[in-house]
């Protein structure tokens, strides 16, 4: 709760982003510990000034780290991601959601139900469907809730 872990994106705590130091947490106060024991006064407003002049820089290097973390994040969610790419006319079956499902079935009801052709391509990823020989669903649905069927 001190804010004093170093995280992974930063590889800085959010306490010393924000002050240019280190916290010491109420624990290292009420004893002694080699930090305090070793403290001099001159010495620490002369170090405070030097990380104070180095703040901004690590607050940019903390920027980049940042950057750099969240490519490799973007990086490695894309490379799990199946992308599905829907037709005009195409069978698809589509994922039973739990507002959806019938009352009682529990785990044993079906996860897919369909088949529907694709009516209409909104965007990359949005789809209009209709029933098979019915009129149509008013509202657009997520390629991650659809899937090929295949007869």
């Amino acid at each position: 709760a001190y804010r004093t872990i170093q995280r992974t994106t930063t590889e800085e705590s959010p306490f010393s982003l924000a002050y240019g130091y280190e916290a010491m947490i109420p624990v290292e106060i009420g004893a002694s510990s080699l930090r305090r024991s070793v403290y001099e006064q001159n010495q620490n407003d002369v170090l405070l000034r030097i990380e104070l002049d180095f703040l901004e820089e690590r607050r940019e290097q903390s920027q980049l780290q940042i950057a750099s973390y969240q490519q490799y994040t973007a990086r490695h969610y894309n490379s799990k991601v199946k992308s599905r790419h829907f037709e005009v006319s195409d069978l698809v079956l589509l994922r039973v959601l739990p507002n959806n499902k019938e009352h009682g079935v529990g785990v044993f009801g079906p996860s897919w139900e369909g088949p529907y052709i694709i009516d209409d391509v909104l965007r990359p990823g949005t789809y209009k469907l209709a029933r098979i020989g019915e009129q149509k669903i008013e509202h657009a649905w997520n390629a991650e809730q659809l899937r090929h069927y295949y007869q």
